[in-house]
């Protein structure tokens, strides 16, 4: 308190310190800070540009929602009516264009060598031939892992061709039999099985990637500013006017230096809602002010996430952007939509929890893909609301830093 006096005696503080209620001190750190705005081009930059940048960029990357026509190579020593069928089938597969046909093995594995092709499918000579006389040929297909989305699709695709090469097989040799077609269906398919996707029934990959990789992106840019603005001060040495500007307040400190962050941020997301939903059509099934509503707690949720690791480095304004830099990328690894959080161990699962990303995720998927009551995922609506009142634990701290710290690099 003594130094707190000390500094109320300066002459330059005076007329900070004796502003008339909390919500006009409130307005003018919030007019304060827009005025910094228009000094730092950075952050416009930043709160801008980038996130629109890149929601361009990821939206158009996977505009078609699932890569389709892979290049791949077809080997038929065989070259009879049966394999040449076969052959037409598969190209026929979305993911699927045969970019190399050929009768050499050789030629087929030198093209997946230099990266023209992803997978190789492989229908030996006398296939036709050994399946009819029931001597069980074998088909073999070659997938390049090394890319491993591409590689999946067409093993999908070609797993799926060599059982229709079965198939097919068994019905000429039924048919040379003289069955008819209704009976040698129901021997092939006896029964039919239907898949129903839910959430995404296009298995559109932009759905999730999308959705969650650019409002991750905005919400590490929000960490960032958030520790930014706050270090700046410091930088500045204007930490102890602002102290006094907010009559002394903390929490009337961080409502109006956060403030035009907030609205600035909260309209962002709520454009990226109507860019996703409205424009791009992707699934909602709580209809669009909820999701605007879930944003708008994201928001909040990464400004007290980003708040409390500044105030885990007071006055170390880089210290303070490296841990913003370091666990928002981390982040999108622990966030579940590339990896399921349940088959991670259990220390990473138990991690993944402490990110603001992660309880936006499965918010996400409970209410816009599967429209589930929110009741269902009010644990990560709960931590969203705590990751924003976290800063509010540590105003002691804060406050010796606004009293005692001064700028480190």
């Amino acid at each position: 308190m003594r130094q707190e006096n000390e500094f109320l005696q300066k002459s330059e503080l005076r007329p900070y310190a004796q502003k008339d209620s909390w919500w006009g001190a409130i307005i003018q750190i919030a007019l304060r800070e827009l005025r910094a705005f228009g000094r730092r081009p950075i952050f416009l930059m930043i709160m801008f540009v980038a996130p629109l940048v890149f929601l361009w960029m990821f939206t158009s990357m996977m505009s078609a929602g699932l890569p389709t026509k892979l290049p791949a190579a077809l080997v038929d020593e065989d070259n009879t009516h049966v394999t040449r069928q076969l052959t037409r089938i598969l190209g026929t597969m979305e993911e699927t264009r045969f970019v190399l046909k050929t009768q050499s093995f050789t030629e087929a594995r030198q093209a997946m060598q230099r990266g023209e092709i992803y997978a190789i499918f492989y229908i030996p000579k006398g296939t036709t031939e050994a399946a009819l006389t029931q001597r069980q040929p074998t088909v073999s297909f070659y997938t390049n892992d090394s890319y491993f989305i591409a590689a999946s699709l067409l093993m999908k695709d070609m797993r799926k061709m060599a059982e229709i090469a079965g198939l097919a097989i068994t019905r000429e040799t039924m048919r040379a039999r003289g069955y008819r077609d209704d009976q040698i269906m129901g021997t092939l398919q006896p029964i039919v099985v239907e898949s129903h996707p839910l959430g995404n029934p296009h298995l559109n990959y932009s759905v999730v990637l999308s959705n969650m990789i650019v409002p991750g992106i905005v919400m590490l840019l929000i960490m960032l500013t958030t520790a930014y603005a706050f270090g700046y001060e410091w930088k500045r040495d204007r930490q102890r006017k602002l102290y006094h500007l907010g009559r002394e307040r903390m929490w009337v400190i961080i409502i109006g230096k956060l403030l035009p962050q907030t609205v600035v941020y909260t309209l962002l997301f709520w454009l990226l809602d109507f860019i996703f939903y409205r424009y791009l059509q992707f699934p909602c099934a709580c209809g669009i002010p909820s999701m605007m509503l879930w944003g708008f707690l994201a928001v909040l949720a990464s400004q007290g996430f980003g708040l409390v690791l500044f105030e885990a480095f007071p006055g170390q304004m880089r210290m303070a952007m490296s841990a913003c830099s370091l666990l928002g990328v981390m982040q999108f690894s622990l966030a579940g939509f590339s990896f399921p959080v349940k088959a991670m161990s259990n220390a990473f699962e138990w991690l993944s929890n402490i990110f603001p990303l992660h309880h936006y995720f499965l918010v996400y998927v409970n209410q816009a893909l599967n429209g589930y009551d929110i009741s269902y995922a009010w644990v990560n609506v709960a931590a969203l609301l705590a990751f924003s009142l976290a800063p509010y634990l540590f105003l002691g701290r804060l406050r010796n830093a606004f009293l005692n710290k001064e700028y480190k690099a």
